[in-house]
């Protein structure tokens, strides 16, 4: 977020002039010190990844390794979707032979597709690895360059901001198999160009710019553009109260832009969008609203995060295994608290932020309000939304506190700015808004135009290492540490080396055993994202429509799925019936089926001879054991 300043003249003293454009801080090229900032931010983004470059072929996330195998089979996707020119919005590899919906999914389509020669090249482990680092570094840069040319003048906060923003607690721990929640590079731009709608004669340009970002943020992440939204709408409210004159005065240019933009990004997403809601295999909402009663925890936002340095998994046990998407630490509540208050009757962006931390705190609750992991009696806001309201059904509360996350990460910013403003002089120069001096024409904000915090003459010089100080300790705390990974096999050589092309035809399927799932089949879930999709696969890992059209996870159950997993869940086989064989026929010929394998898995045993007594002997083809089943399907 950056100071929505939307008058051109409402602090003629924090104006830096420009012959070329006098509502533009003078351009400049990137620094010395930029270079380092952004090299430093790509240096944690490896650190974070580092567990799994120590054998980046045989490790996942061990907190979500489903999502972690997911996303790699989306990497596979893209590339195949390139490589064979098919629609990328479906795809038929998966959940065969229905398919699934890719738009109606977390389907990272806007960097999958460009990032498919790395996947073809080096293998969907190699770009998953590769992609999450630098997603997170690249949302700090982003976050950097958004704060040091909009915002403050202090390179070192911005860097600080910027570095928060990138890999705060929630992000990072997003980071666990969903790189879709860190990929938030464009957010910053999109806020910044929201913020500065409106300039006199640039409102064409502005609106097709903010258009364009929008349009390829939807293939990115739908959920986190929709809370910057939120949050835009929220701060430009929080501005309209403030500055009511100065709103009134540009509202004809902001709302000519923001058409513009908003009928582009429509143009350019109307088909895809269409496409998710109406399209095969779409659905409406989740079964249930069954994340509507994941709000987030009031301890959390005191609370250290498992994956920073002064985390520790056993508070997990005590606030719950939800998301952990605060969690600041109570140093960075009470820096930002204490911020807040120094800087409310001297920043308008600060102001603003504080605006968001409310809202977005309260809206993050819930539908009851939690405290140290214990549900109370009391009613929160989410209460009182239906489950099934249009957009706002499928939406998780405390994701809403991501928003209060970039509240703080400027607050940071502004902070450091203040302090190092401390003792320099002013500008003099007319004031028109004496309170608001970090706000320009632009929304740039300017140190030493009155932003400084007071200090009297004779205790200047404690200010800038006291304030240093406190908010250093505050997110040092925080750092990131690396990502747990945990140990996963490839598969069989069979699959890798094409050992199964004699037995699956075009137009059939391989079926492997278990057959994926959310709770079971992960690994056969990566034989599919291991060798390019060359073969479809029946169920899988993924949210598709039930019989009344509601989302619900994975492929809806079969007699047989069902006897697999069940076997698994036991670890011994029921006794079989004629019907059991029979309903494992019809599955296969619904699944088209023309192979059944498995694999080593730590059930191999139960289920061999599951499979054995429903289709009969197996054979043993190279590791792994086989049942060709196109003569009693065909």
């Amino acid at each position: 977020m950056v100071d929505p300043s939307l008058n051109p003249t409402s602090a003629p003293d924090a104006v830096e002039p420009d012959a070329t454009d006098p509502q533009e801080r003078p351009r400049r090229r990137p620094g010395r010190v930029d270079v380092l900032a952004i090299g430093a931010y790509a240096l944690i983004g490896v650190l974070v990844c580092l567990n799994y470059w120590v054998d980046v072929q045989h490790r996942v996330s061990s907190h979500l390794p489903t999502d972690h195998s997911w996303f790699e089979w989306l990497f596979t996707h893209g590339a195949y979707s390139v490589r064979h020119l098919e629609n990328p919005l479906f795809s038929a590899r998966q959940n065969a032979p229905d398919g699934v919906n890719m738009m109606a999914n977390t389907s990272l389509l806007g960097m999958t597709i460009p990032l498919a020669p790395v996947t073809l090249l080096f293998g969907p482990q190699v770009t998953y690895a590769l992609y999450l680092g630098g997603a997170l570094a690249a949302t700090a840069a982003t976050s950097y360059w958004m704060l040091s040319r909009h915002l403050v003048r202090s390179r070192a906060g911005a860097f600080v901001g910027g570095a928060f923003l990138g890999f705060a607690p929630g992000i990072v721990h997003h980071a666990n198999g969903q790189p879709n929640f860190v990929s938030n590079f464009l957010l910053p731009v999109i806020v910044a160009r929201v913020l500065r709608l409106g300039r006199p004669g640039r409102w064409r340009r502005d609106g097709v710019a903010l258009g364009l970002l929008v349009a390829y943020q939807v293939f990115i992440n739908e959920e986190m553009l929709l809370l910057t939204a939120l949050a835009c709408l929220v701060a430009v409210a929080a501005y309209v109260v403030q500055r009511p004159r100065e709103a009134r005065a540009r509202a004809g240019g902001f709302l000519a832009a923001l058409g513009l933009g908003g009928g582009l990004a429509l143009l350019l997403t109307a088909y895809p969008i269409w496409y998710q809601f109406n399209g095969p295999q779409s659905y409406r909402g989740l079964q249930g609203g069954v994340f509507h009663n994941w709000g987030e925890d009031l301890m959390a936002f005191v609370t250290f995060a498992r994956d920073t340095v002064a985390g520790d998994e056993a508070v997990e046990k005590t606030i719950g295994l939800t998301e952990q998407n605060t969690w600041f630490g109570w140093p960075l509540v009470l820096v930002a608290l204490a911020a807040l208050v120094l800087l409310w009757r001297r920043s308008l962006a600060a102001r603003v932020a504080g605006v968001l931390v409310v809202v977005f705190t309260v809206a993050a609750i819930g539908p009851k309000v939690r405290f140290n992991g214990v549900e109370t009696t009391m009613d929160g806001p989410w209460a009182y939304i239906p489950d099934d309201l249009p957009l706002v059904e499928m939406m998780m509360p405390t994701r809403l506190t991501l928003v209060v996350t970039g509240a703080v990460g400027v607050l940071l910013a502004l902070a450091w700015d203040a302090v190092g403003a401390v003792g320099r002089s002013r500008v003099p120069a007319p004031r028109t808004a004496p309170d608001d001096t970090a706000a320009t024409g632009t929304g740039t904000a300017v140190p030493g135009t009155g932003t400084a915090l007071p200090a009297a003459p004779g205790r200047r010089r404690w200010v800038r290492p006291v304030g240093y100080a406190a908010i250093t300790l505050a997110v040092l705390p925080l750092f990131p540490r690396p990502l747990p990974a945990q140990h996963i096999d490839l598969p069989p050589h069979f699959v890798t080396a094409g050992g199964w092309r004699p037995y699956v035809p075009e137009g059939r399927t391989l079926v492997p055993v278990p057959i994926p799932s959310n709770v079971h089949g992960l690994s056969t879930l990566r034989w599919s994202a291991l060798t390019g999709h060359e073969f479809p696969v029946p169920g899988g890992y993924f949210i598709g429509p039930n019989e009344l059209g509601e989302g619900v996870f994975g492929a809806p159950n079969r007699p047989t799925s069902t006897l697999i997993y069940a076997t698994i869940d036991a670890g011994t086989v029921p006794a079989l019936t004629g019907e059991n064989r029979r309903q494992a026929l019809e599955d296969l010929r619904f699944w088209r089926a023309s192979v059944v394998v498995l694999g080593a898995h730590p059930r191999e045993a139960v289920l061999r001879e599951l499979m054995s007594g429903l289709l009969g002997p197996a054979q043993r083809v190279d590791d792994v054991w086989l049942w060709d089943v196109r003569p009693l399907v065909d």
